[in-house]
């Protein structure tokens, strides 16, 4: 808290954590050699004092630093391996400039790394953020809305949706979509190859399967996880069909994971789609790449990155927050010749 109206300082922090002014400082700019003890009680004290490093009061004389944070609480591999993220950021990054924005990439895991992420933004070395793939237990929402940095999400967030701007696709109806794409094929057993539950996407997207097949009368229980790679998709499809799980249609909920099951299904003779139909999601690219091609639902990841960058660029303008806003687009079916 501020002290008399004045800012808290580096000192009283330090102070407070019963540390040195040095150690306070490598501890809240992420350098080394800052115990775990000693770097848990800096930031307690600063969420406590709430401290605001001097970015901020660099950035007063402006009122802007003409940068943007896109966060993205994922680990560097998943990042840079998945083509919907490479998508993403590519789009952001047109999108900014063409508001004379710099795309700033952070990737923060639970834990110290987000206490470093969140004082960071209270800095407000940047104007705004877009904050992407997050998970079950991600309080982002919370705490950008607390700090009143201008945000949009992609993708809605579990907790905290109602206090901050997202745009979202139609993950349940898409897959209810690829559902009855795979019963008007004439196929019955449907298994699906989900999302990770903790991310809205995969949760979103088996609820739709779920939902789809009951609405048909049909109930099934094949289902197994991945976590959106092309491995996982393999694995997933292996589990099933050592399982002795009896398929003839699948739905993956990513389509790196469709081509890793298609790949499973090749090594056992087993074809596509003569005797396993096959339906992703994303059309980023792999499915046009697949044996045969696959059929998808194209996920709008342009559309929302274009909104989400406008509605970003408005709350900037605006000063603050503003009035929540939602926008949700509606995936399309693209038919190949997996189905």
């Amino acid at each position: 808290m501020a002290h008399n109206g004045r800012a808290s300082t580096l000192g009283e922090v330090a102070e407070l954590a019963g540390v040195s002014k040095a150690t306070a400082s490598r501890a809240i700019n992420g350098r080394s050699k800052v115990s775990a003890k000693a770097q848990t009680a800096v930031f307690d004290a600063v969420r406590e004092l709430g401290y605001t490093p001097n970015g901020a009061a660099r950035s007063l004389v402006t009122q802007r630093t003409g940068s943007v944070a896109v966060i993205l609480p994922e680990s560097d591999e998943r990042i840079f391996s998945d083509p919907f993220f490479a998508r993403m950021l590519h789009l952001v990054a047109r999108s900014l400039r063409e508001h004379d924005l710099q795309l700033v990439l952070l990737l923060a895991q639970p834990g110290d790394e987000e206490e470093r992420l969140l004082l960071y933004l209270r800095g407000r070395y940047v104007d705004g953020a877009i904050v992407a793939s997050h998970h079950r237990d991600d309080r982002l929402a919370e705490h950008l809305s607390e700090i009143g940095l201008p945000c949009v999400f992609i993708g809605r967030p579990w907790i905290g949706s109602e206090r901050v701007s997202f745009v979202d696709s139609d993950n349940a109806g898409a897959a209810g979509q690829a559902v009855r794409v795979l019963l008007e094929a004439g196929r019955c057993k449907i298994a699906t190859i989900a999302g990770p539950p903790d991310m809205r996407a995969g949760h979103d997207r088996l609820l739709g399967w779920r939902r789809e097949l009951a609405t048909h009368g049909v109930q099934s229980d094949l289902v197994a996880y991945g976590d959106f790679t092309e491995e996982s998709g393999a694995e997933a499809c292996a589990s099933l069909l050592d399982a002795g799980a009896d398929i003839d249609g699948i739905f993956a909920a990513s389509d790196l994971m469709a081509q890793g099951a298609m790949r499973e299904l090749a090594t056992r003779g087993i074809r596509v789609p003569e005797d396993v139909a096959i339906v992703g999601y994303d059309d980023l690219g792999v499915a046009e790449r697949t044996r045969p091609p696959l059929t998808t639902l194209h996920n709008p990841i342009a559309q929302m990155v274009a909104e989400a960058v406008r509605l970003l660029t408005e709350a900037i303008d605006e000063g603050g927050q503003g009035v929540p806003r939602r926008v949700v687009f509606v995936p399309e079916l693209v038919r190949r010749d997996s189905v």
